[in-house]
């Protein structure tokens, strides 16, 4: 980096002009106007009334469709996870059945829309009308009626979590391809089996690429959620829906809801991006030789 000023022939200095960019400048000042143009017809236009946004912005019923939408998204985004962790390990299986049925499940869960499988989990009555889990050639055991079991909120974790597996499966498939070979080597040379191996070299490795898409894909649920609208889970939207239903307000409703949702992804943003810092430190760590892995293996070989 140059510190020292230009100088001219006969020494005198020569002023560095900053280069205009007069096309950035022309294009910034359109998309500002455009911009405040449209911020400007949503404040002043007399149909929309900004009163009852406020008067509902934290009405009772929209904070339980809060409530229940954080519910809906931590357990369906841990259930997809579990799932999708065992789903990757079965693929990566050198059982051909298991990796066949694996592939199998995140194929069809990939193709099927969320809304399709929300709707089928929620009437999944007219299927089984009973649930019933018992010793196979006995009479023990219990039933349930399936209209009761699958509420709008069960059906909606189910679905979501279920999707979301799929989707997990792959993430995970790729942190632990990620692992480098030499690692896997190292630890048979150890003397550990595929499963200690798994869980103490290859998972905690994989964690550090796994997790930062994982706080993605619970922010993309935040959103996902609002499809539980269809099968009357409770959530923020369905709540919104059903005061608009009652009192014409749709545009002032909806405004509320994406406020919330707004308000959510940005914690939830926030949160991805310590866990993007927290876990990127930590490979940094590993590149030194300080790592976690590095102490495991150490501590194996001792």
């Amino acid at each position: 980096m140059r510190t020292e000023p230009f100088t001219g022939p006969s020494g005198e200095h020569i002023p560095v002009v900053r280069t205009r960019h007069w096309g950035r400048l022309a294009a910034a000042a359109v998309a500002i106007v455009a911009a405040g143009w449209l911020v400007y017809v949503m404040v002043v236009n007399p149909r929309l009334h900004w009163d009852k946004v406020a008067e509902y912005l934290f009405h009772d019923r929209i904070l339980d469709g809060i409530w229940v939408t954080i519910e809906i998204s931590v357990l369906a985004t841990v259930l997809g996870l579990v799932l999708g962790v065992g789903m990757a390990i079965l693929r990566l299986s050198h059982n051909p059945v298991l990796s066949g049925l694996a592939t199998l499940y995140i194929w069809f869960f990939r193709g099927t829309p969320v809304l399709v499988q929300l709707i089928f989990w929620y009437n999944l009555a007219f299927l089984f009308p009973e649930l019933v889990l018992k010793v196979p050639f006995t009479m023990i055991g219990v039933k349930w009626d399936t209209n009761e079991v699958m509420t709008g909120f069960t059906a909606a974790m189910l679905g979501l979590g279920l999707n979301l597996a799929a989707y997990f499966a792959e993430t995970v498939r790729a942190g632990i391809q990620a692992v480098d070979q030499g690692q896997t080597e190292a630890a048979y040379a150890l003397g550990m089996t595929p499963a200690k191996r798994m869980r103490v070299i290859v998972l905690p490795q994989a964690l550090r690429i796994i997790i930062p898409p994982t706080g993605n894909e619970f922010i993309s649920m935040l959103k996902t959620t609002s499809l539980v609208y269809v099968v009357a889970g409770h959530d923020l939207m369905t709540n919104a829906s059903q005061i608009y239903k009652a009192n014409n307000l749709i545009m002032e409703l909806l405004i509320v809801a994406s406020l919330w949702y707004m308000l959510m992804t940005a914690i939830a943003t926030f949160l991805q991006s310590r866990l993007e810092r927290r876990f990127g430190s930590d490979a940094v760590r590993l590149v030194r030789g300080g790592g976690r892995t590095a102490r495991l293996l150490s501590k194996a070989a001792a």
